[in-house]
């Protein structure tokens, strides 16, 4: 299969590594190359073809929706894996909105809910919802970003007690994060789709809150066909789904769900996820993935760096 696992340059300086993405350094701009590698439970479970290119630029189609309501870290996108980003710092929270209950990861507010908890993230939940049913309004569940193993539950009093932000950089990043998720649910209807849940990542340039990583992708959100949700929830049914949550279930089915070995991927699944990730781009952007199966896109990408102007 015609992956990107890793990519390594020459010229740029330190190679950094995330689940997802490479990223190097350079004329304090980041080097964002998004691979295929594909996680969940916060594990590297596989490579996935073509994913990479459909996370940078269906980000790069997200952050042109959005930059009126909240700066972005997007320069520019020399290659289709490739963004040039401003050298923001982190915030250090995982900032998860949510407009449905629903879920299968540990993190899921369903799995609360359905355990009888009612606060769940500090929010005091209605009685009497189903699972994959909409809230009332959505609702912001942060968690820390862990550089090993799980992540954690934080709520809005924590985050400030704790000050892992200011009181007003957390508001600011609390009323973007609904607006461009109200946004990026507006558009998604328009296309056919639901919005359910998405994580947001946010950095700091300047003094000045940006919107960082990706946004409204497979990887980070969630999204339902609209056009079958209401009869599917109302049989009890899962929704269809275009997003990663056909990985989790298919990993949890096995057994899986973060310790221990992972299951292994069969070829005919892995083409099944690819696809997936390809047909939610090109619903949302309205645009054909451009893609050549004997392409060698380590080289593409060092090729296009090559003639990028920092």
């Amino acid at each position: 299969m015609n992956v990107l696992k890793t990519v390594d340059l020459t010229g740029f300086g330190k190679k950094y590594s995330g689940k997802v993405r490479d990223w190097y350094i350079a004329d304090n701009k980041r080097i964002l190359i998004t691979t295929d590698r594909i996680s969940a439970f916060d594990r590297i479970l596989g490579h996935i073809p073509y994913k990479g290119q459909v996370l940078n630029l269906l980000s790069a189609f997200w952050f042109s929706k959005t930059n009126d309501i909240i700066d972005n870290h997007m320069i520019s996108v020399p290659d289709p894996n490739v963004m040039i980003g401003k050298n923001a710092t982190p915030v250090p929270i995982e900032v998860v909105v949510r407009g449905y209950i629903s879920g299968v990861t540990n993190t899921s507010i369903w799995g609360s809910y359905q355990k009888g908890e009612r606060t769940i993230y500090g929010i005091q939940l209605p009685e009497g919802l189903r699972k994959n049913q909409k809230l009332p309004t959505p609702i912001i569940t942060p968690t820390t970003k862990a550089e090993t193993g799980h992540d954690e539950r934080l709520t809005r009093k924590e985050i400030i007690e704790r000050n892992i932000v200011a009181k007003d950089v957390w508001e600011q990043i609390e009323d973007a994060a609904i607006r461009v998720f109200q946004r990026g649910s507006e558009i998604a209807e328009e296309k056919g789709l639901i919005l359910v849940d998405t994580k947001y990542e946010f950095g700091m340039l300047d003094g000045k809150v940006l919107i960082i990583d990706e946004m409204h992708t497979p990887d980070s959100s969630r999204f339902w066909k609209k056009d079958t949700y209401e009869q599917r929830f109302s049989q009890g049914l899962e929704p269809e789904n275009f997003d990663k949550e056909f990985l989790r279930i298919w990993f949890k089915d096995h057994g899986y769900t973060g310790d221990g070995e992972p299951p292994t991927m069969p070829d005919d699944f892995i083409m099944q996820v690819s696809k997936r990730y390809q047909d939610v781009y090109e619903i949302l952007t309205e645009e054909k993935l451009l893609i050549d199966e004997k392409e060698n896109i380590e080289e593409r990408i060092k090729r296009n760096l090559t003639n990028f102007q920092f």
